[in-house]
C-alpha cells in the first residue's frame, strides 16, 4: 500500500507541476493535467479498496522544523473509505473534463486550471489521511482555498465574484470553529498527534467534551452544508465549472462527514450523552426537509442540485445522529446499523450527485444557459445524457434498483428501530424523523420530475434546446461511469455491506455484517431479519419480470405492435411550446402549501391591446422565494460588523505619525504586561 500512496500522491503532484510547462498550448495542458488526474484516480481506487481490506492501518510519519507539525499519516477503514470515494468520482471528473474543458479555451488558463483541479483532489486525500491535527489544518485550509480559486474561474461575472467571496467568508468561519476543537484536544494530549487526540494525558472534562462536541459540528457543518450553515451552496456550487461542481458536491463537503466520525466515535471515543445524538438528528431531519423544499423552487439546475446536497447530507446525519443514540443506551448492534447507514448514504450521494452535476454541465455545454425554462425536448438531441441524467434522479430519488433506494431504506429501518430505547422522548422522535424523510423523499421525487421533465421531454421552449447537440465521448464516459457505480452500489450490497462493517465494527465494537446480511448475502435485513428484510436483486428482477410481462400483454392482445408517426391531438389547436408545462407551473401547488416558508413574492405586469381592455399583449410574470436564512440570520451579522467598521474608520486618519502614536502605545501596553 505504500507504493500506491506514493505514487498516488506523486502523480497528483505532477498534474500539478507539469501543465505550465506547456505555454500556449491549452489542448496539450488539458489533456496532461486531467490524464494524469484520471492516473492517480485509477490508483487511489486500489489503494482505497487496499486499505479497507488491509489487516492493519498503514501510517506514515515525517517530522517538520516546525514545533508541534508533523507530516502523519494514516490510512485505515474509515480515510480507505473517503479515499475510494474521493477517487472514484475524481476518475470520473478528470475524464469528463477533457471535454468539458474545451470550453474554457482563450477564456482561462487551461494550465492554471488544471493544476488547482490536481491540487484541490491532492488536498482532499490528504485530508482524510492526515494524522496529525496540525497538518489537518494545513490541508483542510488548503482544500479551502484552491476550491475557492476553482470556483472563481469566470471571475470576470459579478456574481460569480460575489458567489467566490461568500464562499471565502464562510469555509474560514468554519475553520476557525474547528481550531477551537483542535486547540480542546490538544490541550489534553499535549501534542496534535491524532493518537494523543484519542489518548490523552488528561481526559476532557464533561463540559470540555460537550464545547468539542458543539465546535466540530459547527466547524465542519458548515463544510457540509447542514442547515442554517448551507447558504454558501447555492451560490459556489452554481458559479464554478460543473466538473469542479461534481467534485464539491459529490466528495468535499463529504469530507466534513469523515472529519465529524473521526471527532465523534474516534477522538471523543464513541461516548456521548443522549442529546448529542438527538442535536445530530434534528439537524439531519430540518436540513434533509428545507433542502428539498427549497430545491423545488430552483429553476436554475444546478442551484437545484446544490439544495439537493443539502437534503442528502441531512440523511446522512440522520443516520449518524440516530447510531449515536443507540451507542448511548448501549444499543451496539443499532448503533452500528445507524452508521453504516449514514456512511452507504455518503457513499452513494457522492456518486449521484457527481452524475447529476455532470449531467447538468453537459446541458450547460450543449445550451449554454442553466435555466430549465429554457430547455425542453433535449432526450432527441442528447438521448446519452438523458440516459444517465434520469438514472441520477432515479438514485436521488430512492427508487429501486438504485443505489439510493437501499442507503436511505437502511436509514428508515434504523428509525424505526426507536423502540428498543427506553427513553419516551426518543421513541417519539426517531419516527418522527422518519416521517420527516418519508417526506422528505416525496418531495424528491416530485423535484426531479420537474427536473426530469421539464429539461428533456416535450418541445424545445427556447433557440438554445432546439440547437442542442449531444456532448462529447470523454463526457459521455465519465457520466455513463457513474451511472454503473450507481446501479451496482443498488445492486450489490452483499459487497459494500463487508466493506463498510469494517469501518464501522472499531467505532462500534463489534462486526454486524452476519446481521445485516440474510440469504448468503441477497438480502438486507436491519439486525434482526424478523423485523424487516429486503432483497434488491430479486427487486430489480421483479420490476423486469413486470415489464416484460406487460409488453407480453400488449403483443398478445394487441397483436404486433405497429409505429405510425403522427403530431399528438391537441383539440384541433397546433401544439406550441408556450402550452407546456413550466418548471414554475409544476411547483406552484407545492408552493402554496408551503407559502408561510417560502413567503414568495409574485409580480405579473399585463400589457394590454390598445383596441380593446379584455385582451392582453404581453403579460411578464416574476416570481421568487424569500431567503428566510440569509435575510434574517446573516444579514444582520454583516450589518452589524459593516457598522462597526464604520465607526472604527475614525481611527484611520491617514496620518503616519498618528499610525507611529499606535504603534508606541501598543508596545508600552505589552510592556506593562510583561512586568
Amino acid at each position: 500500500m505504500t507504493i500506491l500512496l506514493i505514487g498516488m500522491l506523486a502523480i497528483y503532484a505532477a498534474g500539478i507541476v507539469l501543465p505550465p510547462c506547456f505555454p500556449g498550448r491549452p489542448r496539450i495542458q488539458n489533456m496532461t493535467a486531467h490524464g494524469l488526474a484520471a492516473g492517480a484516480g485509477l490508483v487511489g481506487i486500489v489503494l482505497g479498496i487496499a486499505g479497507l481490506l488491509a489487516s492493519a492501518p498503514l501510517t506514515l510519519s515525517l517530522p517538520s522544523t516546525l514545533p508541534f507539525l508533523t507530516f502523519a499519516i494514516r490510512l485505515d477503514p474509515l480515510a480507505a473509505l473517503f479515499v475510494l470515494a474521493i477517487s472514484l468520482v475524481g476518475l470520473a471528473a478528470s475524464i469528463y473534463a477533457l471535454g468539458y474543458v474545451t470550453e474554457f479555451y482563450g477564456r482561462a488558463s487551461i494550465a492554471v486550471l488544471g493544476a488547482l483541479f490536481n491540487g484541490f483532489l491532492l488536498a482532499m486525500i490528504l485530508v482524510v489521511i492526515a494524522d496529525n491535527g496540525f497538518f489537518f489544518l494545513i490541508v483542510w485550509e488548503l482544500m479551502s482555498l484552491l476550491s475557492y480559486f476553482l470556483v472563481v474561474t469566470e471571475h470576470e461575472k459579478a456574481e460569480v465574484r460575489y458567489a467566490g467571496l461568500f464562499y471565502l467568508i464562510m469555509t474560514h468561519v468554519g475553520t476557525a470553529f474547528i481550531i477551537l476543537a483542535f486547540l480542546i484536544f490538544f490541550q489534553a494530549g499535549g501534542s496534535f498527534s491524532f493518537e494523543a487526540f484519542r489518548h490523552p494525558e488528561q481526559p476532557l472534562s464533561e463540559g470540555m467534551r460537550t464545547l468539542a462536541f458543539l465546535m466540530a459540528l459547527i466547524g465542519f457543518g458548515t463544510k457540509a452544508g447542514i442547515v442554517p450553515l448551507h447558504v454558501w451552496l447555492p451560490y459556489a456550487h452554481p458559479a464554478a465549472p460543473s466538473h469542479i461542481s461534481a467534485l464539491m458536491s459529490g466528495v468535499m463537503i463529504k469530507t466534513a462527514i469523515y472529519a465529524l466520525i473521526r471527532v465523534y466515535f474516534d477522538f471523543l471515543g464513541g461516548q456521548f450523552p443522549w442529546w448529542w445524538g438527538f442535536v445530530v438528528l434534528v439537524i439531519g431531519a430540518v436540513s434533509a426537509l428545507l433542502g428539498v423544499m427549497y430545491a423545488l423552487m430552483e429553476h436554475d439546475l444546478k442551484s437545484l442540485l446544490a439544495y439537493h446536497s443539502v437534503e442528502n447530507i441531512g440523511i446522512i446525519l440522520l443516520g449518524i445522529g440516530a447510531g449515536m443514540i443507540f451507542q448511548t443506551y448501549g444499543l451496539t448492534e443499532f448503533a452500528a446499523l445507524g452508521l453504516l447507514a449514514g456512511l452507504y448514504h455518503t457513499i452513494n450521494h457522492a456518486m449521484f450527485k457527481a452524475l447529476l452535476f455532470l449531467g447538468a454541465g453537459s446541458l450547460l455545454y450543449a445550451t449554454h444557459t442553466r435555466n430549465m425554462e429554457e430547455y425542453g425536448g433535449l432526450l432527441r438531441r442528447m438521448p446519452w445524457t438523458g440516459v444517465f441524467f434520469l438514472i441520477g434522479s432515479v438514485s436521488i430519488s430512492a427508487l429501486p434498483p438504485t443505489n439510493g433506494f437501499v442507503s436511505e431504506w437502511l436509514v428508515f429501518q434504523s428509525l424505526f428501530l426507536s423502540f428498543h430505547i427506553p427513553t419516551v422522548l426518543l421513541k417519539l422522535m426517531l419516527p418522527l424523523a422518519a416521517a420527516m424523510l418519508a417526506l422528505t423523499s416525496v418531495l424528491a421525487l416530485t423535484c426531479f420530475a420537474k427536473a426530469f421533465g421539464i429539461s428533456f421531454l416535450a418541445l424545445p421552449r427556447s433557440s438554445h434546446a432546439r440547437q442542442a447537440e449531444e456532448v462529447p465521448i470523454t463526457m459521455r464516459i465519465a457520466m455513463g461511469l457513474l451511472a454503473v457505480v450507481c446501479v451496482l452500489l443498488g445492486l450489490a450490497p452483499m459487497v459494500v455491506v463487508p466493506m463498510l462493517d469494517r469501518v464501522v465494527a472499531p467505532f462500534a465494537g463489534m462486526s454486524i455484517e452476519g446481521k445485516v446480511l440474510a440469504l448468503d448475502g441477497w438480502a438486507l435485513a436491519p439486525v434482526n431479519v424478523e423485523f424487516s428484510s429486503l432483497s434488491p436483486m430479486a427487486l430489480a428482477l421483479l420490476l423486469i419480470a413486470l415489464s416484460a410481462l406487460g409488453l407480453l400483454l400488449v403483443v398478445a392482445f394487441g397483436g404486433l405492435v405497429k409505429q405510425r408517426y403522427y403530431k399528438t391531438w391537441g383539440c384541433g389547436i397546433n401544439l406550441t411550446p408556450r402550452m407546456e408545462y413550466t418548471a414554475t407551473g409544476f411547483v406552484q401547488p407545492i408552493k402554496r402549501v408551503f407559502s408561510t416558508l417560502y413567503q414568495p413574492t409574485v409580480k405579473l405586469e399585463t400589457e394590454l391591446l390598445e383596441e380593446s381592455r379584455y385582451f392582453a399583449k404581453r403579460r411578464r410574470f416574476e416570481f421568487h422565494i424569500e431567503p428566510v436564512f440569509q435575510k434574517y440570520l446573516y444579514d444582520p451579522v454583516v450589518a452589524f460588523f459593516i457598522g462597526m467598521a464604520e465607526r472604527l474608520r475614525v481611527i484611520q486618519g491617514g496620518s503616519l505619525h498618528l499610525y507611529l502614536a499606535y504603534i508606541f502605545v501598543t508596545l508600552i501596553v505589552l510592556l506593562l504586561f510583561a512586568v
